[in-house]
């Protein structure tokens, strides 16, 4: 008789439980059908900076894990070979310069004075020659002078004449200035200068390697007295921004998907803590599952690529890091006139949230 009320209370327990999964697998559906659960990895960008010169390397100043700025100085090379080359080539530069003024100011007063006074002088013995030629002439039927002596005269009024006329046109040439064309060559020549000069400032510059983005440091390649080139990177940068959850979305659920889709993302690493995100990419072309991708759905079912943007202003998220991500499927984006969307954006509002 005692046990009967037991085998009632079990019963009813038992209805009562079968009631409550009843209704919780009822009612999951309705709750959870505009949430599409995606499982993927954190994936980053990086950056394998080198010298845009060669030489050997002076200095490294920062170490695995350190994170560095954009434009924060990160190594040098050696850089006495490229500041020779720019101190000549501003000499050369300065040289050229002076050439180019001088022709631009033209003759100086001083000189074309000189010039005229030579010409002027010049003249005077022309004139004088003359007067001497023509008075020997006058003075052979008189048999005072000779045949020799007017020769004599005669090739010294030739010879005047042309000192003469070679001091006028040098007159003229002071008066007148450079030519053209000299001007257009020496500025030519200027211009090629200071080109140089700026192609030895920038190739001096480039002696010094600067992060190309905020990040942290994964590898240190080399080590001061290694031989540095273009070809040789220094560093392995992890860039801290932009970063996401590298997911795959079966071809069933791709209509449901949009850009700019709001998603929380979550992780093992940090139990609790809600990363803020948005679908940024999705692939145009499918994939078949990659043995790595943790979905129940079959591994021979087509999938596609999707990035979701994570803010993650407390440096948590790691490179290969699995997370699981909830898309929101019942926001979507208005598109802009040109087709696209306004891409969210962490701003001053980046942090985690529990």
């Amino acid at each position: 008789m005692n046990k009967r009320p037991r085998l009632i209370v079990v019963a009813a327990l038992v209805l009562a439980a079968l009631a409550g999964g009843l209704l919780y697998w009822w009612l999951r559906p309705a709750r959870a059908a505009n949430v599409l659960t995606l499982y993927g990895n954190v994936d980053i960008w990086e950056a394998r900076p080198a010298f845009n010169d060669n030489g050997p390397v002076t200095q490294m100043r920062v170490t695995e894990g350190a994170r560095v700025r954009k434009g924060e100085l990160i190594a040098r090379i050696d850089d006495s070979r490229y500041l020779a080359r720019l101190a000549d080539a501003r000499h050369q530069a300065a040289n050229l310069k002076a050439v180019l003024s001088r022709l631009l100011h033209g003759s100086r007063p001083q000189e074309i004075a000189q010039a005229k006074a030579t010409m002027e002088g010049l003249r005077a013995i022309y004139q004088n020659d003359e007067t001497n030629y023509a008075r020997t002439l006058s003075l052979i039927p008189q048999g005072v002078a000779s045949i020799q002596d007017r020769d004599d005269a005669q090739a010294r009024v030739r010879s005047a004449r042309g000192s003469y006329q070679a001091a006028l046109q040098a007159y003229r040439l002071a008066v007148e200035g450079p030519r053209h064309e000299d001007i257009i060559a020496a500025r030519s020549a200027y211009d090629a200068a200071v080109a140089a000069a700026a192609l030895a400032a920038r190739e001096l510059a480039d002696t010094s390697l600067h992060a190309p983005a905020d990040g942290v440091i994964e590898n240190r390649i080399l080590e001061p007295g290694d031989m540095a080139s273009p070809s040789t990177p220094v560093y392995t940068i992890a860039l801290t921004s932009p970063l996401w959850v590298r997911a795959y979305v079966p071809e069933t659920d791709l209509g449901k998907l949009a850009l700019g889709m709001p998603a929380a993302i979550t992780t093992d690493s940090f139990p609790g803590r809600r990363y803020r995100g948005w679908v940024g990419y999705i692939s145009p072309t499918a994939e078949f599952t990659p043995k790595t991708v943790e979905t129940p759905t079959l591994r021979t079912q087509l999938v596609y690529q999707v990035r979701v943007y994570a803010c993650d202003s407390h440096g948590e998220l790691r490179l290969g890091m699995p997370a699981t991500v909830a898309i929101d499927l019942s926001h979507r984006l208005e598109t802009t006139s040109a087709g696209g969307y306004a891409a969210p954006s962490c701003g001053d509002t980046n942090a985690s949230g529990k």
